[in-house]
């Protein structure tokens, strides 16, 4: 096999930048010197030599000197009868033709690659063809084909492709029929010399310098061939990637034009395939200011200059197909800027990255067999607002920090399963330069980041949730992107991902860039992408975030800082059409997918549908379900309180009510909450260490019990005491049995697995979240008592009783009105347990209903209430 030099890694050996400055000097001495070129080959070869920018003086003369008998014998060969070109290729090249072992053995790779030759020559592009003993072509004299002057590269063609900005290499390279048969071009460069093997047959090509080679084929027809190129040291047998046709056809071509292609990953990117029996890898980039595209990468020692794109009409996309480029190779698209300057840019579709801070894209096909079937199945029986929703946020780097998606394919889903919840949210996967921006500033929309494994690593773990009976959520985050310089940010030398009016372009609060929803190409590749991680990966649903701040022109900008709209108000038109084609989109592709807005703000209809238009004019965004950022901030403010000064508050427990049937809420208490100097949630609660872990359980209780789906960030099941590290991760060690607080802890997350457990066995709690019928008040104004109480119903009317005292006292035969159609009650879950660190003022035996009328009921019950708790009861 033809040797492999080690790979050059992610940086390029010759920068683009440097490239810029010496490749257009060599064209223009190539265009002076065309003429020279047949007439004294050892010069020219000598000329060719100048453009690599890595080569010494040494180097140059010993190429001169191996190259130059060699080139005036392939000029002369060119111009003799074939048995003249037999003999003299037999004396320049020393190949012993007497059998064809010994031609085979002299056509043979050298087993090593010396490290300066290395430098020089690509690594082969895919594995070689045993080399045939060459019948050479029997050409008819120059001066009797009338269109041999039409072979070489011209003038204006080799200046554009030395420089990176012919938009048509192929109509330039390749096999082309001409006067007097078949002209092959070939644009090597590095390259000692370039044959042309046709079945049996083989001839060598001219060479033109600067890396360019031709000769004219005695045929009618363009034929099957392959190209036969020699560097120092190896010799590389390869399919031409100039002579294929375009991969992407027509139907693509027009769906990326009009912003519709709903499977824009399967049309742009790096995909390995298969072309007229040639492996390789078909690439194609989005790059519509681009004056030329090249492809860089491991396979050719980061330097794109004989791997230009072809531009197809006027979609803006660059395609080309390598042959031999297969699964692993690192790449990136070298870009010719609309002022002739040069940036090397990852690959926006990208499926795959390097390990970051490498920024390389890597070629990647996926070969992972899922094993959820039976969970796709029956995801779509109830929707998300109507089913037990109960979610554990995980940032997957830190929830045990060091291991693999598949390490923690082997211990995360056991673990959410035994706490009870139905679903995780993973903080973003989606590749991202800076650990410290947890995944919120990405830069490889379609990769999964690598610092945890493969694409085919993370199906696993999703794979793994899902046969545990554990639903995905995954944060998305389409509102901006960073401005790092290899990736999005004026892809293609102009703004393209982002506004083109900088004041709309630039995010106030995190330095990034906004995506530009105006633009349909940049709308399909975020709509594509949503599709995408729910179609390939089998994620159940996406939580979009930080919506507030693309639906406002005026979003943390003062006044002069934003345009208003058409209409001469605040919203950004443009961002509502995208949330409403994302989510239109996704639910009409994908059944059984739920799509969760962090919205913050009133506006209306975040999770009415599309088509149904409120009354501010909109259609609704069409989310399934919003983050209740409202009753987060107002039930913390009101726990923070001591509970002396509560009553003073009890409004903010109460005033979620009054909207809580506006839009299908989750109620989050995530990540957000105990990160940057807001402590962990445990430690927002007032009083001594028992007060504070009581505080917390009846705050749990209340939580569960209130109108709305559950949401709860990591290290908060089992009341970590210090705030969140994406470097440290929860503190584990608060469960070890030899720690002497274990128990305080390992109460706090017994509760949280029984209340999921009585949660999700308990319809009324879920069913009817969304319908005023779901929830009665009995009491919401017993400020003095700090207490609250009200019911809970389900679709056939039973009920749950939930009562929650935020007093550390008890309270006696404290009166609570109920329906006069329940004959006993039943307690099924008290915070105050013994078993989850409580004083254990539980109530054992049933509780009969006395006809004494309290809060507007025709009965009550007597209750002794514990002391910062909340308590559940359901019909006996």
């Amino acid at each position: 096999m033809t040797p492999r030099p080690p790979s050059s890694g992610s940086d390029p050996r010759k920068t683009a930048e440097a490239a810029d400055v010496e490749q257009p000097t060599t064209a223009k001495k190539s265009a002076a010197r065309k003429t020279a070129k047949k007439a004294a080959p050892p010069e020219k070869a000598a000329t060719a030599k100048k453009a690599p920018a890595k080569k010494t003086a040494a180097k140059k003369a010993a190429a001169k000197k191996a190259v130059a008998k060699k080139t005036a014998t392939k000029t002369t060969a060119t111009r003799t009868t074939a048995t003249k070109t037999a003999a003299k290729k037999t004396a320049e090249k020393a190949v012993a033709k007497k059998t064809a072992t010994k031609a085979a053995a002299k056509k043979a790779p050298a087993k090593k690659t010396p490290t300066k030759a290395a430098a020089k020559a690509p690594s082969a592009p895919e594995p070689p063809v045993t080399p045939v003993v060459p019948e050479p072509f029997a050409a008819p004299p120059a001066e009797a084909v009338p269109g041999v002057d039409l072979v070489p590269v011209g003038a204006a063609d080799r200046e554009r492709l030395l420089g990176g900005t012919h938009h048509d290499p192929h109509s330039v390279l390749g096999a082309h029929p001409v006067p007097g048969g078949v002209a092959l071009r070939a644009f090597r460069p590095y390259a000692l010399g370039v044959g042309v093997v046709v079945g049996e047959r083989r001839t060598e090509l001219n060479d033109d310098g600067d890396g360019f080679f031709s000769g004219l084929l005695p045929l009618r027809d363009v034929p099957e061939y392959r190209l036969e190129v020699a560097y120092e040291g190896t010799v590389q047998h390869t399919a031409d990637a100039y002579s294929f046709l375009p991969t992407l056809g027509e139907l693509d071509l027009h769906l990326i034009g009009e912003g519709r292609h709903e499977q824009l990953w399967k049309a742009l990117g790096a995909h390995p395939m298969t072309l007229r029996g040639v492996s390789g890898t078909r690439f194609a980039v989005w790059a519509p200011n681009a004056r030329g595209v090249r492809v860089a990468g491991s396979f050719n020692f980061w330097d794109g200059t004989g791997f230009p794109m072809r531009s197809l009409g006027s979609t803006g996309v660059w395609e080309l197909f390598v042959p031999g480029i297969g699964e692993g190779e690192l790449y990136k698209f070298e870009i010719t800027r609309p002022d002739g300057s040069r940036t090397l840019r990852a690959d926006p579709l990208a499926r795959r990255t390097e390990v970051p801070p490498a920024t390389s894209s890597v070629v990647h096909a996926s070969h992972h067999e899922w094993g959820d079937e039976e969970w796709l199945a029956r995801r779509a029986e109830r929707p998300a607002h109507e089913a037990p929703f109960s979610v554990y946020e995980v940032h997957l780097p830190s929830w045990r920090p060091g291991l693999t998606y598949r390490q923690l394919a082997e211990q995360l889903p056991g673990y959410v399963k035994e706490l009870g919840f139905t679903h995780v949210e993973l903080m973003p996967v989606a590749e991202h330069p800076f650990g410290g921006s947890w995944g919120y500033q990405v830069t490889g929309f379609y990769a999964p980041t690598a610092r945890l494994g493969t694409p085919d690593d993370f199906k696993y773990l999703v794979d793994a949730l899902h046969r545990a009976g554990i639903g995905v959520l995954m944060d998305w985050v389409p509102a901006h992107f960073p401005r790092d310089d290899w990736a999005l940010a004026e892809f293609d030398g102009r703004p393209l991902y982002e506004h083109a009016d900088p004041l709309r372009a630039a995010h106030p609060d995190w330095g990034t860039l906004e995506f530009d929803f105006g633009r349909r190409e940049v709308r399909n590749f975020l709509v594509a992408n949503a599709l995408y991680w729910c179609e390939e990966f089998h994620i159940d649903g996406l939580r979009v975030d930080a919506v507030a701040s693309m639906l406002y022109l005026d979003y943390s900008r003062e006044p002069g800082q934003w345009t208003p709209n058409e209409h001469g108000g605040r919203e950004n038109l443009d961002a509502v059409a995208f949330l409403q084609e994302m989510n239109a989109t996704v639910y009409r592709e994908v059944p059984g997918v739920v799509t969760v807005a962090e919205e913050s703000t009133a506006w209306d209809g975040v999770t009415r549908a599309t088509h149904h238009r409120g009354p501010s004019g909109f259609g609704g965004l069409g989310f399934g379900l919003k983050w209740n950022m409202g009753w987060m901030h107002d039930s913390l403010q009101y726990m923070s309180h001591d509970p002396v000064h509560r009553r003073y508050h009890h409004g903010e427990m109460t005033f979620s009510m009054v909207y809580a049937y506006s839009e299908n809420y989750v109620l989050p208490i995530s990540h957000d909450e105990v990160v940057h100097g807001k402590g962990s949630l445990v430690s927002k609660m007032p009083g001594d260490w028992w007060q504070q872990r009581a505080n917390l359980r009846a705050y749990l209780g209340f939580m569960w019990s209130h109108p709305g789906k559950q949401l709860l960030f990591m290290g908060q099941e089992f009341a970590q005491g210090s705030e969140w590290s994406e470097v440290r991760g929860p503190d584990w060690w608060l469960l070890d049995p030899a720690y002497g607080a274990e128990a305080d802890h390992r109460g706090v997350r017994d509760l949280v697995r029984d209340l999921n457990a009585v949660y999700r066995a308990t319809p009324a709690l879920w069913a009817r979240d969304v319908h005023p019928d779901g929830f009665q008040w009995i009491t919401g104004d017993a400020a003095d008592d700090n207490v609250f109480a009200f019911l809970r119903h389900d679709a056939d009317g039973t009920p749950l009783l939930a009562v929650s005292h935020f007093a550390p006292v008890v309270r006696p035969d404290y009166r609570i009105g109920v329906p006069d159609d329940v004959p006993a009650w039943v307690e099924v879950l008290n915070t105050d347990a013994a078993r989850y660190g409580g004083s254990d003022v539980v109530h054992p035996d049933p509780v009969k209903p006395e006809p004494q009328g309290r809060h507007g009921r025709p009965a009550s019950i007597r209750l002794t209430l514990p002391p910062l708790a909340t308590v559940w009861l359901r019909p006996a």
